[in-house]
Formats: C-alpha cells, sequence, structure tokens
C-alpha cells in the first residue's frame, strides 16, 4: 500500500497532531518504563512523522515494510536509524527499551496467528523492564461498516478528495479508497487502494500479550477516537 501514494501521505494525513500524541506518548513511557536504557523502536514507522518528535530524547530506530515511505523518512527525519522489516518476521538482533507502533499499524497482521507472531516478535526486541505501546486498530463491536468516508486536502498547488467504503468480512474491515489528485500543471491522477485490517477485541490481544511475557493494560483514552493504547512491560 502507499506506494504511488507515498509521496502524498503526508498531506493526506496533514490534520493528524503528531506533535501532541508524542507528549502524550512521552508521559506514558515515563510512567511505565522500568529499563534503564533509551533505545526507541518505532515498527511501521512510515514517513518518520513521530520519531520527528522523538528523536530529541530517545536513540530511534524506524522500521517499516514499504520503501518508499522508508526513503521519505530518510529525507526528512535526521539522526534516526531506518531500517525495511516486515513486524510479523523482522529480526533486528538487538533489543530495545521502547517499542511503538501506533496509528492502528498493528490492524495490517489481519489474523490473530499473524498477531500473535508480531507481540513474540515485539517481546523478543524488548529489554527486561522495557515498554511496548501499541495503538490499536477498531474492535468489532466499534467498526462502522456501511459508513461512508471522505478526507480532503486543499493548497493553492494541490488538491487531494480521498472517499472510502467501509465493509468487514470476519474479523477483517475493509477499506476501499478511491483517490483524486490534482497538481498544478499535471493531468488529474486517479488511484484505488484496498486496505484490510484486523478487528482484534481487547481481551484476546490482553491474552496475547500476557502470553508472550508482556505484562499488560488497555487504556481506553488513547490517541484516536474509539483506538485506545495497549501497554506491555518485559517480565
Amino acid at each position: 500500500m502507499y506506494k504511488k501514494l507515498a509521496k502524498y501521505y503526508d498531506l493526506i494525513y496533514s490534520f493528524k497532531d503528531y506533535k501532541g500524541e508524542i507528549k502524550k506518548i512521552k508521559k506514558l513511557i515515563g510512567k511505565y518504563k522500568n529499563s534503564e536504557g533509551n533505545e526507541l523502536l518505532d515498527v511501521g514507522c512510515g514517513t518518520g512523522k513521530h520519531l520527528e518528535y522523538l528523536k530529541d530524547k530517545f536513540f530511534c530506530t524506524g522500521c517499516d515494510l514499504n520503501i518508499e515511505m522508508l526513503d521519505i523518512a530518510k529525507r526528512n527525519v535526521k539522526g534516526v536509524s531506518f531500517t525495511q522489516a516486515d513486524m510479523i518476521t523482522m529480526n533486528l538482533k538487538r533489543e530495545f527499551d521502547i517499542i511503538l507502533c501506533l496509528f492502528s499499524g498493528i490492524g495490517h497482521v489481519k489474523t490473530y496467528d499473524n498477531l500473535e507472531k508480531t507481540i513474540l516478535n515485539f517481546s523478543n526486541h524488548l529489554k527486561k523492564g522495557g515498554v511496548v505501546i501499541i495503538e490499536p486498530w477498531l474492535t468489532k463491536s466499534v467498526y462502522d461498516a456501511g459508513r461512508p468516508g471522505m478526507t480532503t486536502y486543499d493548497a493553492e498547488d494541490i488538491k487531494i478528495a480521498r472517499l472510502n467504503t467501509t465493509k468487514i468480512d470476519n474479523d477483517i474491515s475493509i477499506l476501499e479508497m478511491y483517490y483524486l489528485i490534482a497538481e498544478r500543471d499535471k493531468d488529474i491522477e486517479y488511484f484505488i487502494e484496498k486496505h484490510e485490517l484486523g478487528l482484534f477485541e481487547i481481551d484476546k490481544f490482553l491474552e496475547l500479550m500476557n502470553k508472550v511475557g508482556l505484562k499488560a493494560e488497555y487504556l481506553k483514552d488513547g490517541l484516536m477516537g474509539g483506538r485506545g493504547l495497549y501497554i506491555g512491560i518485559k517480565n
């Protein structure tokens, strides 16, 4: 996803308050982290917007499966190490004091089997006393299947309109995204993307975190409405 659209990603999500979100994340790290180090891994880091506000306090590494997004992150965020990796199978051969997986990136693993592998992977990359903070996608009870969505970006030299449909198939939410992009002195471009994200229930998510050695809790008050946050401390 976001291969041809990677260069427009930050415009599409220009409404997102990355600085405010990281202010809250830093407070949670201060509250929950018990390890002594300061090394942070941002899994599914995208274009690195969260890392812009983390690199002043932590030794940061960002990883993402999408090489186009990483190329943008490398250009825009200096002083951070970036690597391409799949969160389900990654092996970075080191441990961190903090692991973040934000903006519902965890939903892209789709299934509970992959979720368990991913959370185990997070635990294996975490130092004893370290903390993992995961911002999930929605649960099935919150996901509003059938509701249409629209996001727009309006600047003098570029206009973006994204409309989406919302469907559900068992434990997977399906969002079909339709993009129209008009730039100065260019023909209008049209893209279609299909996003599939797992709808993971809170009790099962916490069960899997505890199973792999993370003392887990769910915070209802998260970064974006209806999503919450999972906190896990390595035993």
